[in-house]
């Protein structure tokens, strides 16, 4: 069969995309010849991930980019969205309403394959900080409540608004409710168009067909342009997509009407069996992980009997894939997609003034993040509340074992091993707030790459947010310590002590937050943060003396604990003094004041 005269026919009666735009406005989206490359280094050769691709996306109508593992369905949704990495040379042609424009920071939406999300926050919560972190400061509650239940109606979220998404001791709502709140997230702001990286990955059937039945109902009733990569969708939910674009090692297999397809390649040679889902024929033809399989079942005798009828097992995928790269270049579909392209392109489409990132002012960013942050840490058992209870059973262990320790000189050697526990081994308990670093991380770099905030505002709210518990824990651990072991009497003291461990604490919060930013991964931040902390214990001055420490680096105070222990014993050793009453134990106290002086401790 003539794949040109069949393809001409498909086409004259189908309605033209273009002319759909023409009615509707909204934003077109267009490539022509998109070619990105993977520039080779260190022995590596130079690698090309798609090229020369054309294609169109307009509002109305759902784009599916469909494709086996390694195809370059990610690389290309991530060069039409205007995210691809910084190592891969992009070439060709990327128009927004016919004009060339940056699509990335918030003018365009978004959806990741993962749902980050934070499981202690209900649905609504989540929906509502984050219109309150994008829309306008001038903004009324009473507009925000709207937007917010405006969004979850369109996206049939309303009957599980009010519960939590769910953490590990919290049972949530499904896998389909939280990739339509991922969605939600994004449409808040109303963008014309809508970016999707797998969005029924991990879902079953009928999670799948509820997402994409709303992503249609986005882009028909809502006008939105929609962009979806998808890798094996069932028959039910592929007749739900509009358009098609088929990939291949890169190449394009075939773009155009989703219902054409099956049509495309019939005339090509390889139809799709009648009780065969098309997607499933599709992909096929062109994975080629399907010569593995055939390879190992070449033996087969019933194999060979099938070979005769399935014209798929007469050929490679390899052979499959390069008739139909072959026969879609020069096919009227090609010359139908190109003279689509320059039909958009020549409309006068209104083009809205696109605002990037967020609307809000820095100080409501600062009381949201603070909010939401708190809200979070208050209801997640693992990130304080079960450290609090750990703090306070090793306070009270802390304080039975050097109860009442006395004055003696073997008190001063154990006051000061008991503050070399406070000052070290109770700060290195925070390390356990890691995991809760990693998915806050998560949440942040998404939120941080779609323009929601900077990075100073959500500094300084986590630190405003965790300062309660921090003070909690201190508090709770320095009361039982401090009167159990008796140090300096008087409450400005007791304070100081407190503090100090306050300040302790802090650092190794913010240590953990650094490593969650170098390496977001749990196994390994916890062993580079034991790392780093004991580090600082061995240079603490509690195992070797300062002064004797080997120059040039660990002769200075390197370590957090330094500072700690240096307060400590302003509360520790110098009362003491005043407590002696044998003079040998007041001349072996002076000896271990000039200890502690030669150290760098100051003493009184």
């Amino acid at each position: 069969m003539d794949g040109g005269s069949g393809g001409g026919e498909a086409w004259r009666g189908a309605v033209s995309p273009a002319a759909r735009y023409a009615e509707s406005g909204g934003a077109s989206l267009t490539w022509e010849n998109l070619t990105a490359v993977l520039p080779g280094g260190g022995g590596r050769a130079t690698k090309k991930l798609v090229q020369g691709l054309y294609g169109y996306a307009v509002p109305g109508r759902v784009v599916a980019i469909m494709g086996p593992s390694g195809s370059g369905k990610s690389t290309l949704l991530d060069s039409l969205s205007g995210r691809l990495a910084r190592n891969v040379v992009l070439t060709g042609k990327v128009l927004l309403n016919g004009k060339k424009r940056r699509l990335d920071y918030g003018i365009v939406a978004y959806v990741t394959q993962e749902n980050v999300l934070l499981g202690t926050l209900t649905v609504r919560e989540t929906v509502t900080y984050s219109a309150l972190l994008r829309l306008p400061s001038s903004t009324r509650k009473a507009e925000v409540r709207r937007i917010v239940d405006e969004t979850l109606d369109e996206m049939g979220l309303r009957e599980c608004a009010d519960r939590h998404i769910g953490t590990w001791h919290l049972r949530g709502i499904s896998g389909g409710e939280k990739k339509r709140l991922s969605i939600a997230l994004e449409i808040l702001t109303r963008p014309r168009l809508l970016f999707l990286d797998e969005p029924t990955s991990g879902l079953d059937s009928a999670a799948a067909f509820s997402v994409v039945q709303t992503l249609r109902q986005l882009a028909v009733d809502g006008g939105r342009t929609v962009v979806s990569s998808v890798h094996q969708p069932s028959s039910e939910v592929f007749a739900l997509f509009d358009d098609l674009c088929l990939l291949s090692s890169g190449e394009c297999v075939y773009f155009g009407d989703a219902k054409l397809a099956t049509q495309f390649f019939a005339e090509t040679g390889f139809p799709c069996p009648s009780r065969r889902n098309p997607s499933d024929h599709f992909l096929r033809c062109v994975n080629s992980d399907f010569d593995d399989v055939a390879a190992t079942m070449k033996g087969s005798m019933k194999l060979r009997a099938e070979a005769e009828l399935d014209p798929l097992l007469k050929y490679s995928t390899s052979e499959i894939r390069e008739r139909l790269v072959d026969k879609y270049r020069i096919s009227d579909y090609a010359m139908m997609v190109r003279s689509t392209i320059h039909e958009i392109t020549k409309i006068e489409g209104v083009m809205e003034d696109v605002i990037r990132g967020s609307q809000a002012s820095w100080l409501k960013q600062l009381r949201t993040l603070t909010s939401r942050s708190f809200t979070n840490m208050s209801r997640d058992l693992n990130y304080y509340w079960l450290r609090i209870i750990i703090y306070i059973v090793m306070a009270i262990c802390l304080g039975t074992i050097y109860y009442d320790v006395g004055t003696s000189y073997t008190a001063i050697q154990a006051r000061a091993s008991c503050g070399g526990f406070v000052s070290g081994f109770m700060t290195f308990m925070s390390i356990g707030g890691f995991p809760s670093f990693i998915e806050e991380m998560k949440v942040f770099t998404l939120e941080r790459q779609n323009g929601h905030y900077g990075v100073a505002a959500y500094i300084i709210s986590n630190f405003l947010s965790s300062m309660p518990f921090l003070l909690a824990v201190s508090w709770a651990s320095a009361s039982i310590t401090y009167w159990m072991v008796k140090f300096r009497p008087g409450f400005s003291y007791f304070a100081f002590f407190a503090l100090n461990l306050y300040g302790g604490v802090s650092v190794i919060e913010s240590l953990m937050m650094i490593i969650s930013a170098l390496v977001p991964n749990f196994l390994m931040g916890l062993i580079l943060g034991a790392g780093v902390i004991g580090i600082m214990m061995l240079t603490s001055g509690f195992f070797r003396l300062l002064p004797e420490l080997p120059k040039i680096f660990w002769r200075y105070p390197v370590s957090y604990i330094v500072y700690g222990s240096w307060g400590l014993k302003v509360c520790r050793i110098a009362y003491r003094y005043r407590s002696f009453t044998n003079p040998e134990m007041q001349a072996q106290y002076c000896n271990v004041a000039a200890a502690a002086r030669r150290a760098g401790t100051r003493t009184t």
